[in-house]
């Protein structure tokens, strides 16, 4: 007899576990798979940030790429009101703090930009004021005195990347979802009312067998192996696979209450919870490749000294304190984005019964992604208007 599921998620990053947990409790029988371990990529190796303000990724390229970008405010605005009440609703903490962010500015080019996205942000909702250098004595001492101004935007913070998805993971366990690790999506074929997926399973001992198990519906959530997995059911899902650069600090005390961006370099940080300052902000790493320039996700990315000297220089630029604290790891964590900046979000054209989410800020708009696709899955329309981020608008001959 056939293993039959409302709903197979792949993919056990925070993305994956929030929308087993939501389908699971509205109901649906969901079969939660990762090919490895819930959290053991992107969202166990980010580092937490919850930005709702543009990023400096999507600011750099211009006035109209930020146009471009902040088509996806109504995800950053549904997401900031989910992440402020998800461990009330999950039961479990996962060190989210929403105190504030701020994108800082050092030169007139930079505030000239900030002014500019703050106009455009507050056209979407989003409440963000621009400080100049004396409020910024009062609300963050800890800056330097080469910041001139930056942008406030009260709903921004952290979440614990380490804690976040294994408590949604079992969130969804106990609401009834079943998750299976070292299991791998490898194939897919059309069945009555859905998909018959086939799964390669590997035990403790390396021995590998394969189970078909037919499903309503998939949700793939699986991050930079989103492209690979879209081929596996006949559709082209384009993203843009990053490996980045991030590393921690020796604990202090806490002195950055804010997730600091900067308007004018790559950089973000924050101070954790446990004391430690997380510091990234997309400088790059190297992505692994075959030897056709295929990325190979398997692999392990490799740091690049310059990215981390040219990430601790912006760090103690903008905080001149951290120059006295010692950094103790850093690591590769590798990310996705759409070619337009854009998140991927919904129904997989010409796949009935497909859905995908990815791009973007995938772990900040975690919350709001796996709302979106949970309502797919139930039949609801969405209350949030999906066009710009149709899967499909890469495709030639789609509609945006």
């Amino acid at each position: 007899m056939t293993e039959r599921h409302d709903v197979v998620v792949v993919g056990g990053g925070l993305l994956g576990c929030l929308t087993a947990w939501m389908a699971a409790r509205d109901g649906a029988r969901v079969l939660l798979v990762d090919k490895d371990q819930v959290n053991q990529h992107a969202s166990g190796q980010n580092a937490g940030s919850l930005h709702f303000q543009l990023e400096y990724r999507m600011v750099e390229d211009g006035e109209e790429a930020a146009r471009v970008a902040a088509e996806a405010m109504p995800l950053h605005l549904d997401a900031a009101a989910m992440w402020a009440r998800l461990e009330s609703e999950i039961g479990e903490s996962l060190g989210v703090r929403q105190t504030g962010g701020l994108m800082v500015a050092e030169n007139a080019d930079q505030v000239g930009m900030l002014e500019f996205k703050a106009e455009l942000e507050r056209s979407w909702g989003l409440d963000v004021r621009t400080l100049d250098r004396s409020e910024l004595d009062t609300v963050a001492p800890y800056l330097s005195q080469d910041i001139v101004a930056a942008n406030l935007s009260a709903l921004e913070g952290k979440a614990d990347a380490r804690v976040a998805a294994p408590a949604v993971g079992r969130a969804a366990v106990a609401a009834g979802a079943s998750v299976c690790a070292r299991s791998r999506l490898v194939g897919a074929r059309r069945a009555p009312a859905g998909w018959d997926v086939t799964l390669e399973e590997t035990d403790r001992t390396g021995r590998v067998r394969t189970r078909t198990v037919r499903t309503a519906a998939v949700v793939i959530a699986a991050g930079v192996w989103t492209t690979g997995l879209g081929r596996v059911f006949g559709a082209e899902l384009p993203t843009v696979p990053l490996a980045l650069t991030m590393t921690v600090t020796s604990k202090v005390p806490a002195f950055i209450p804010h997730l600091v961006q900067h308007a004018g370099a790559r950089l973000s940080l924050k101070q954790s919870l446990d004391k430690t300052v997380l510091i990234g902000g997309g400088w790059p790493a190297r992505l692994m490749r075959d030897a056709d320039g295929v990325p190979e996700f398997d692999r392990k990315h490799q740091l690049i000294p310059q990215s981390i000297a040219g990430n601790a220089r912006a760090a103690v630029n903008a905080v001149p304190v951290l120059d006295r604290v010692p950094a103790v790891r850093s690591w590769v964590g590798a990310t996705t984005v759409a070619p337009d900046q854009l998140p991927l979000v919904g129904a997989v054209k010409d796949a009935p019964g497909v859905f995908v989410a990815t791009g973007g800020s995938a772990f900040t708009l975690g919350p709001s992604f796996a709302r979106v696709l949970t309502g797919l899955l139930a039949g609801r329309s969405p209350d949030i208007d999906l066009a710009p981020y149709d899967p499909a608008r890469f495709v030639e001959g789609s509609t945006p």
